[in-house]
């Protein structure tokens, strides 16, 4: 057609955008714009970004699911860890679905595309899933479980393809700066991990939404992110670099070793020969070429045997590091963090040493000609989470030397908060009496427990102006005396533990000659009679000033400051009813949490030091010894020694007989034992350089021509079709 011709042009032309946006045919030998004259192509810009927005997403989410569980579905602790490791589990062995959609199908820009779609629409559900008002409690269980099983196929599918792919776009001759990538996409994914933890646990607890932490805002950002994530994707399409799949090469891998083996068996009698290696079994029936590769990816995977139980701490930074950071304070004075904060310390860190060791622990090293290798980083990495775990013990230890006593048998313990006009005496069985002081409002101090020999119950003995006649004290409790001179006399059972998730407790006792109604905690409204005395309710830390109401007038109780797992008992003594306000006397039954969460800095420090020398290392190994055609295999078989290292923590919490400190200590020694066993292996390990077996097999393949007749060598199709379209 001539200049005229527009419909035969536009839709050849749409057809072919479509086709260049999906296709599968081989780029790798397009020329892609560069950053700056250098040696970095323009497009892994897109991959960066994309990279950072989809760590965003997932940290973001992650960072609050423990408290999630917690609070919002009311899964207890051990049930919390099991379902988060679980997730998290799931989420690395996925890479197993997403690397053979990659090889064998849909190459892996295609694959990345349509399993971000999934991952976007895991992230929605999830969100609609922590709306109160949709549905019951079963709904939202089961929306979040599908939520989470979705992000976990799209996250776990991308994975092993998005490094891999960010690797495809730089020439070979460019393995330095395709190093430097990989430090960079490491500082995308920290740098994302870094601003969604410190933003979503602020969307949780910082807006109130639905009457409560704001969890639907929480899970709906990082949703939001990863739509982001898919667009900046897409935007590049017109520059990467796209290599068509290689066929199922995953599936090759497994038949290649199953028939080596079976072979093998079938021919294991002495009269046949010995091979060199026991994969060489299967040169009857697959190509050299493959057996060679299958032979560096296990060999490399065998390798990898160890590494699983690095993770296995590790990712203990979003469960027990943080359960453990609600038995915390958490006021620095200028700012209160939440407890899920606080593992923003390890995206953070990472950030600041990763270009301390690339810019001056590894070239120290090498001026002192000590140049640490894969292996041997890798090692001290696991050493360093050993140590952190130690470290986490030991600030376990100081945590509970901060839970209120537990009385043993034949003992009680026993609080006097006395309003009489006077001093009085307390008197139980044959312990020694003891005086109890004056308590009021303007000087109130709190009262102390004392511990009681209580080998039966028995009678409280109360002289100095009151009387508490047929008042008895139980063995094995922890109870609070409410005493005044008008005859008020109370012995209440009191809370011997501390609230959970760094929550703080409150409970009233109405000394007023009125009933008190509807006073609102959370989403608690409870009413106290007269002389009567409420349970313990939950709330935030937080200065508290609650309402309640008498005979329809709405009044003001000041509690002053309930903080991180404390619990107390608001007396209320007087009413105001110019001011509106009711007077209260707080005591504290259970102290505050006061070992200080910054304690936990030394433990993230050392893990992250660990991560830098382990993840990145690692990382970039996994891509250097894995033969072109199986990149994405050995990358996910790196992520799958994450999903071991989680399968682990699910095993011992569900077994649950170790004390917490206890069980960071045998974590840190089975990390110790795992890098010298880890150390040993790697002394015997030969790294291969990819490049030099194709090199070895091209000159092979040379040899064998010059010894074989031409005749022998197949003519290339495509020439034969060329040849006759110059003929016709």
């Amino acid at each position: 057609m001539g200049e005229g011709g527009k419909d035969d042009y536009e839709p050849s032309e749409n057809k072919s955008a479509v086709r260049r946006f999906f296709s599968r045919e081989s780029s790798p030998n397009k020329k892609v714009p560069k950053i700056c004259g250098t040696n970095f192509p323009l497009s892994i810009l897109f991959i960066i970004v994309n990279e950072f927005c989809e760590r965003f997403s997932y940290y973001g989410m992650k960072t609050v699911l423990t408290l999630y569980f917690l609070n919002y579905l009311h899964w207890d602790e051990n049930m919390s860890t099991t379902i988060y490791h679980a997730f998290s589990g799931l989420c690395y062995f996925t890479p197993l679905i997403g690397a053979p959609i990659a090889d064998a199908w849909l190459g892996k820009f295609n694959t990345i595309f349509w399993l971000s779609i999934l991952y976007v629409i895991g992230h929605v559900v999830k969100s609609v899933g922590a709306i109160p008002t949709i549905g019951n409690s079963d709904l939202h269980v089961a929306l979040s479980v599908i939520g989470l099983v979705a992000i976990a196929i799209g996250t776990g599918g991308i994975k092993p393809c998005v490094s891999a792919f960010g690797g495809d776009q730089f020439e070979e001759e460019h393995a330095k700066e395709r190093g430097k990538f990989f430090s960079i996409f490491y500082l995308s994914i920290n740098a994302g991990s870094l601003i969604s933890t410190f933003v979503t646990p602020v969307l949780r607890g910082g807006v109130q939404c639905f009457g409560g932490d704001c969890y639907a805002l929480a899970f709906g950002v990082p949703a939001a992110l990863m739509f982001v994530a898919l667009i900046v994707f897409v935007g590049g399409s017109g520059m990467y670099k796209k290599y068509p799949p290689q066929g199922n090469i995953l599936a090759s891998v497994f038949k290649c070793i199953g028939f080596a083996i079976k072979n093998r068996w079938n021919h294991r009698s002495k009269q046949f020969p010995k091979r060199e290696h026991w994969l060489d079994w299967a040169t009857e029936k697959h190509p050299k070429k493959l057996i060679t590769e299958v032979k560096m990816v296990t060999k490399v995977l065998f390798l990898y045997i160890p590494l699983p139980m690095f993770w296995a701490l590790f990712d203990q930074q979003g469960s027990r590091w943080t359960l453990q950071a609600t038995r915390m304070n958490s006021d620095f004075k200028a700012f209160v963090i939440q407890p899920d904060q606080i593992q923003i310390l390890n995206p953070l860190l990472i950030l600041a040493l990763i270009p301390v060791f690339d810019l001056g622990i590894y070239p120290l090293f090498r001026l002192c000609k000590l140049n640490l290798k894969s292996i041997p980083r890798m090692t001290i990495g696991m050493i360093l989470a050993a140590v952190a775990f130690a470290v986490a013990a030991v600030v376990e230890i100081q945590i509970n030397k901060t839970n209120p006593a537990v009385p043993k048998a034949g003992e009680s313990y026993l609080q006097v908060i006395n309003f009489a006009q006077g001093d009085v005496t307390i008197g139980v069985g044959q312990n020694p009496e003891y005086a109890t002081p004056q308590q009021d409002i303007a000087n109130f101090k709190d009262p102390e427990y004392v511990k009681l020999i209580v080998t039966d119950t028995q009678e409280i003995r109360v002289t100095g102006g009151v009387s508490c006649p047929g008042i008895y004290l139980d063995v094995k409790t922890t109870n609070t005396l409410v005493v005044d001179s008008n005859g008020f006399c109370k012995l209440i059972l009191d809370k011997n533990e501390k609230p959970s998730n760094g929550l703080a407790a409150v409970r009233f006792i109405n000394m007023l000659q009125v009933k008190v109604e509807n006073i609102t905690i959370e989403k608690e409204t409870l009413n106290v009679d007269i002389n009567g005395t409420s349970e313990y309710f939950t709330q935030k830390r937080a200065n508290a000033t609650v309402k309640g109401r008498i005979g329809g007038k709405e009044y003001s109780i000041r509690l002053g400051l309930l903080d991180f797992g404390g619990a107390y008992t608001a007396v209320l003594r007087s009413m105001d009813d110019t001011k509106n306000e009711i007077s209260a006397v707080v005591a504290e039954d259970v102290e505050a949490n006061s070992f200080h969460v910054a304690w936990q800095v030394p433990q993230y420090f050392l893990l992250s030091a660990g991560e830098v020398m382990f993840s990145i290392t690692g990382l970039e190994f996994s891509y250097s010894q894995a033969p072109a055609s199986m990149k994405s295999v050995l990358q996910a078989g790196w992520l799958l020694t994450i999903a071991f290292g989680n399968v682990i923590v699910l095993i011992v919490a569900q077994a649950g007989t170790l004390e917490q400190w206890a069980e960071f200590f045998l974590f840190a020694a089975l990390l110790i034992a795992v890098s010298v066993i880890f150390s040993i292996m790697g002394y015997f390990f030969v790294p291969v350089n990819p490049d030099d077996l194709l090199e070895e097999d091209e000159k092979v393949d040379e040899d064998v021509k010059k010894k074989i007749p031409e005749i022998f060598f197949e003519p290339n199709p495509y020439a034969i079709v060329e040849e006759k379209k110059t003929k016709i």
